[in-house]
């Protein structure tokens, strides 16, 4: 069997399906990973077969209104009309990601297609003729009775209404409905039809096979959730056979005792150079040594110091164990890695699904209340 795996976002968006690929592989099938271009370093150099996506929302990491986005959580009324003007940003970029998604469609022809939901990729496995399965790193995809979507900024509502709360998320995936349909038709030529655009639901209206990417240990399963859909556990992506740590890296944490992990990836919102003030202060004060990620721009911070190493990153399930205490901003790949290491968490959640892993790791024990952010 030979898998296309489509995928797009940052590091923890892509590192999953890259995990997968490797799994994959393992089991005898053959998988191509299609992904940001930024991402090929990483599928390169464990050798998993690559086709390059238009970098797309990528770019806009540094535009103001993400950042802001990024900076209120997307709450309160202000919350969603910055969400609105998010998405009319999205919006032109996404139809280059499409088009290199029908390109590497028809250049590796699959027998079966892996997507995100973020990426409506069921439409190149419908012009194939070949099944499409979402796999999703959260839940909050498939809307359940049990619980409110863990994916928007809610307030508590009465559980007569949870499942009406997951319309938000198809509202927001119907907004880029039109330039999927252009896409639909006017490149992979398939027709216009009622219900192309459904994620959980292929074009004869039966159920696809949705695959969650996390632990059922962690975020509960709802018990209405069909049996199409499969909870397998994190995906994890181990470091790289040929990866070994920078000297400067490896003699920080033979220098003294293991010091606190901080890094937040991209999620910082508008001003990186006060949290990176506020991190470096609260480590002093303190009193521990850290390792402070800077990543995709998330902490922007001075040199290294005799207590404080800055690095760019390094693979989480290789540095946790050697570390006091992970801070980090609630990704659902960062909290999985610290749940395995055994390690000690602070979760600083930003948006989307981080406020939920905040409030299960809590829940479980390995972190205190989440440190929700001062504005």
């Amino acid at each position: 069997m030979k898998a296309l795996l489509v995928t797009h976002g940052t590091q923890g968006d892509v590192q999953p399906f890259l995990a997968l690929a490797l799994a994959l592989r393992a089991a005898g099938h053959d998988a191509v990973l299609a992904a940001p271009a930024s991402s090929e370093p990483a599928a390169r150099e464990r050798d998993v077969e690559f086709a390059a996506l238009d970098d797309g929302p990528n770019r806009l990491l540094d535009d103001p209104v993400v950042e802001e986005a990024i900076d209120g959580g997307y709450r309160g009324v202000r919350g969603k009309v910055t969400a609105l003007r998010t998405m009319s940003r999205i919006k032109p970029l996404m139809a280059a990601v499409l088009r290199d998604v029908g390109v590497a469609a028809r250049a590796h022809r699959p027998d079966v297609v892996v997507h995100s939901p973020t990426l409506p990729a069921h439409h190149v496995a419908e012009m194939l003729g070949v099944p499409a399965v979402l796999a999703a790193l959260q839940p909050g995809w498939v809307p359940t009775s049990a619980f409110p979507c863990p994916l928007v900024p809610l307030p508590r509502v009465p559980r007569a209404l949870n499942r009406a709360t997951y319309l938000t998320v198809g509202a927001t995936l119907r907004a880029y409905a039109g330039i999927a349909t252009a896409w639909r038709t006017e490149d992979l030529g398939l027709p216009r039809r009622r219900g192309s655009h459904d994620l959980l639901r292929d074009e004869e209206g039966r159920p696809r096979t949705v695959v969650q990417a996390f632990s059922p240990s962690v975020s509960p399963v709802a018990p209405d959730w069909p049996d199409t859909v499969r909870t397998t556990g994190f995906w994890y992506l181990p470091a790289s056979a040929s990866w070994s740590p920078p000297p400067e890296l490896a003699a920080f944490l033979d220098d003294g005792p293991p010091p606190v992990y901080v890094g937040f990836g991209s999620m910082a919102g508008r001003d990186t150079a006060r949290l990176g003030a506020l991190v470096t202060e609260a480590v002093r004060e303190a009193g521990v040594r850290a390792v402070l990620a800077t990543g995709w721009g998330g902490i922007a911070t001075g040199p290294s110091s005799r207590d404080v190493l800055v690095i760019d990153q390094a693979p989480h399930d290789w540095l946790f164990p050697r570390t006091s205490a992970v801070v980090h901003h609630g990704g659902a790949g960062t909290t999985a890695a610290a749940l395995a290491s055994g390690t000690p968490q602070v979760v600083c959640p930003f948006v989307a699904d981080q406020p939920h892993w905040a409030r299960l790791v809590h829940q479980a024990g390995v972190a205190p209340e989440p440190v929700r952010q001062q504005r």
